[in-house]
């Protein structure tokens, strides 16, 4: 089988469109980034406009193209099947035949999982889950070393876990789910309007601000909830966390571990991992890569 020397990424964000061109180790060889202009459709010119700046730099015919976006792609990786009320006009968007190469398309969860599992924290693992925290919760699973898509693409959506029945209804109707209980979206509500931001909320933790504390600490436990129901319906070995609240460092992962303590179930005295993702804002544009070099391999295989 001939290896593919190099691959690019692409991460379409609602704000910027991210591109990298990596080799087969994972280095980063050359990075651009341009304005998303989310009006009117002009996202899909910002990617080939990204796309254009980066494959100037290529010094191999042979190479691949992923694109990571936000969404549920479809069966065949080649589209957003499933977008609502963002970035309009992307469901079912042909984009090989926009940008005139063949594009493997994956959402932007998983992406961030194939850079790990490829190059990251997830190299060596044959069972991990990956949970990213922003504005939402999203999610990806990886199982017997591959990334599990499921049926209907939606595995993954981790955000959407119940943590709270007697909650309000998430945007895909859960009630009391993880997104509505860490995601930064629902922080104004969570604090009664003392917070406007998860960054705003945490340095007033590193103020020693009570208020700041209780809130922080339901959102933690919370997040500890779900991971241990991961672990006992999954039993991954690994959890990476990934995404803008792993910025807390300590303040998450120690509390985070010690609910843990007394919600995980271990067998046989063992327990998961709970590890930062390797890859922090370049995450989607090389996982998404990494997936086109994955399915490349495999279709070659």
């Amino acid at each position: 089988m001939k290896k593919i020397k190099q691959a690019i990424g692409i991460d379409l964000g609602g704000t910027r469109v991210k591109a990298v061109l990596i080799d087969d180790n994972g280095s980063v060889l050359v990075e651009k980034i341009v304005a998303t202009n989310d009006k009117d459709g002009q996202w899909k010119n910002s990617v080939k406009t990204v796309l254009n700046l980066i494959s100037n730099d290529l010094n191999h015919k042979d190479f691949v193209v992923g694109l990571s976006a936000p969404g549920i792609p479809n069966q065949k990786n080649t589209c957003i099947q499933f977008m609502p009320d963002r970035l309009m006009g992307i469901e079912n968007f042909n984009w090989s035949e926009f940008l005139e190469v063949p594009i493997h398309v994956i959402n932007d969860a998983i992406a961030a999982l194939a850079a790990e599992a490829r190059f990251g924290a997830a190299k060596n693992c044959q069972d991990a889950v990956m949970i990213t925290i922003g504005t939402g919760v999203g999610g990806a699973l990886l199982i017997n070393r591959k990334i599990h898509q499921g049926a209907f693409q939606k595995a993954g959506h981790i955000g959407h876990m119940c943590v709270n029945e007697s909650g309000d209804p998430d945007i895909c109707g859960m009630p009391g789910s993880l997104e509505e209980a860490i995601g930064n979206y629902s922080i104004e509500k969570r604090s009664n309007g003392l917070f406007n931001s998860t960054a705003q909320l945490i340095a007033a933790m590193e103020m020693n601000d009570q208020n700041a504390k209780t809130i922080w600490l339901k959102s933690v436990r919370s997040l500890a909830i779900a991971i241990a129901s991961i672990g006992n319906i999954l039993s991954p070995e690994k959890i990476i966390l990934g995404g803008g609240i792993t910025k807390a460092g300590i303040l998450l992962t120690n509390p985070l571990k010690e609910f843990l303590s007394s919600f995980e179930w271990k067998a046989d005295g063992s327990g998961m991992e709970i590890e930062i993702a390797h890859f922090g804002e370049h995450a989607g544009a090389i996982g998404a890569a990494a997936f086109a070099l994955s399915v490349k391999e495999y279709n070659e295989s």
